[in-house]
């Protein structure tokens, strides 16, 4: 076994050095890259405070009688949208009133506070018959980000208006 010469090489500190940084700066950039993706971008209100908070602001009454769904702006937020839930037996679906007209004299810029919003004859979408048991209404607010306008979906949970229909 003594004959037997063992070729030892390695790689020189300088770059082995070199190597370690880079690995280390790869490292660094693509948890700071995953990072910021996880924050998200943030939308403001009646500025700078978050829209999220906003959505804590909202208050609207509604009613549906006689076939006409009619919705209060009493708080101090203007409602840019809203999102509808109908609920059937087993099954749910969401539509939205807004400006495309689908429920009537939506604004352009929302339901401005102390605005009313009346929507007539909606007895095809909710009326009896129509197997819907009751709808859920949710406000959308309308606020700013770097990169313009947005729009918010407030929680249902916490900010959704149940009318049982049944």
């Amino acid at each position: 076994m003594r004959g037997l010469s063992i070729n030892k090489r390695g790689v020189s500190p300088i770059i082995a050095t070199v190597l370690l940084i880079g690995m280390v700066i790869v490292i660094a950039l693509i948890l700071f890259l995953w990072f910021k993706s996880l924050r998200g971008e943030t939308i403001t209100k009646f500025g700078g405070q978050n829209v999220e908070l906003g959505c804590g602001d909202v208050n609207f009454r509604a009613e549906y009688v006689g076939n006409r769904l009619v919705i209060s702006n009493i708080g101090n937020v203007p409602i840019y949208e809203m999102n509808v839930e109908i609920r059937s037996a087993g099954s749910h679906r969401t539509e939205k009133i807004d400006a495309s007209g689908d429920y009537g004299n939506w604004l352009d810029y929302g339901l401005d506070v102390g605005g009313v919003f009346t929507s007539d004859d909606l007895s095809q979408k909710f009326g009896s018959g129509s197997g819907v048991e009751g709808i859920v209404l949710t406000p959308i607010l309308l606020g700013a980000s770097e990169k313009g306008q947005k729009i918010h979906a407030c929680d249902e949970d916490q900010n959704g208006y149940e009318i049982p229909l049944s």
